[in-house]
């Protein structure tokens, strides 16, 4: 199982990045995608999932409305779209799979496999 986030990078608050999540070595469709955060000195932060069918998505409420989720399993690979950041939205992004059933989208015990990381920085 791999999972390759790119996409991050330096922004101005008010600005947009896409992150991106290629993932290899499972079945892509099988599963539920998630991304998480980790902002320096703090723990991690669920941000969204992604059903294994792609239909239902989920945000955190410091996200709603301004980041989206989504997927493409003909390519293996999720995406955060994040639109409107803020200086708050800086930290390293995670994609990570959760375990196959589970439901416990924000709690990061139960995911089963996590990308090294993509820093988003957000300043002005």
């Amino acid at each position: 199982v791999q999972l390759v986030e790119s996409g991050g990078g330096m922004v101005q608050p008010g600005g947009s990045l896409r992150l991106s999540c290629a993932a290899s070595g499972f079945t892509f469709s099988n599963y539920d995608m998630s991304w998480v955060r980790q902002a320096p000195g703090k723990g991690p932060e669920w941000v969204s999932s992604i059903s294994p069918g792609r239909s239902y998505t989920y945000y955190a409420d410091s996200v709603k409305g301004r980041f989206t989720v989504s997927a493409d399993n003909a390519k293996n690979t999720v995406y955060l779209q994040m639109d409107r950041l803020r200086p708050e939205d800086t930290a390293v992004y995670y994609c990570g799979r959760l375990q196959r059933g589970s439901f416990y989208y924000s709690r990061t015990q139960y995911y089963e496999a996590w990308g090294q990381g993509t820093q988003v920085s957000v300043s002005s």
